[in-house]
């Protein structure tokens, strides 16, 4: 996207005026990514178009290439403004605190996740069944993160504070559970006959039941 910064020669008369267009465009982008995250959920890359995209942000084509580069461009900042978020969610805590907490933990968040950003989870996994095209040339650092939390839980099982097993696939299985109620968030919905389904209470249960199923059948003591 396209950079709107404050040229250093602006006078000092005209630089609030110019900071209200600025306070402008980052919203416009904002709703612009909105409207990609939708389109590119429902449609994917392939099906997706620039004119679905500036329909749902509220704007003329023309108006939407002003902002952007290209349908793929937008797709790829998309992309790793996912990738981003992943290694927040999947960051460790300090290893000293121990599987039951830092594991707890990271259950808690990629569940929260999974509630509160279902479409952005599903553009993910969308890309993965088509062999990571795109983001396959984006995910060292994802790699490497994985690789150090990798390392991290087959120390907890040489200390004997978790069942051995490959530390790798102990990760893909949390991944797998959790990540069930973004990708099929409809399915949970129409089978469970909780009442109150997707209220704070209803999502407090549903990561209780997660984090003790995933923490038993990792053997975590």
């Amino acid at each position: 996207m396209r950079s709107d910064a404050v040229p250093e020669e602006v006078d000092a008369a005209e630089a609030p005026a110019t900071r209200g267009r600025s306070r402008k465009y980052t919203q416009v982008l904002g709703l612009i990514n909105q409207a990609a995250i939708e389109v590119f959920a429902s449609e994917g890359l392939a099906g997706a178009s620039t004119q679905a995209i500036a329909d749902k942000a509220g704007l003329s084509k023309a108006q939407l290439h002003y902002y952007i580069d290209s349908k793929e461009a937008l797709y790829r900042q998309v992309l790793q403004d996912i990738l981003t978020d992943w290694i927040v969610v999947f960051g460790f805590s300090d290893e000293a605190f121990g599987p039951r907490k830092v594991l707890g933990d990271l259950i808690q968040r990629k569940m929260m996740f999974s509630f509160e950003h279902p479409l952005r989870s599903r553009i993910f996994t969308a890309e993965m069944m088509r062999g990571a095209p795109v983001i396959n040339s984006m995910m060292d650092t994802s790699k490497q993160r994985t690789d150090q939390a990798a390392a991290v839980i087959q120390n907890w099982m040489n200390q004997g504070l978790m069942d051995t097993a490959d530390p790798m696939l102990v990760l893909f299985h949390i991944w797998a559970v959790t990540q069930f109620y973004a990708d099929h968030a409809t399915q949970a919905a129409y089978y469970r006959s909780a009442a109150q389904q997707g209220d704070d209470k209803d999502r407090r249960y549903l990561i209780e039941q997660v984090t003790e199923f995933l923490l038993k059948g990792a053997g975590v003591k």
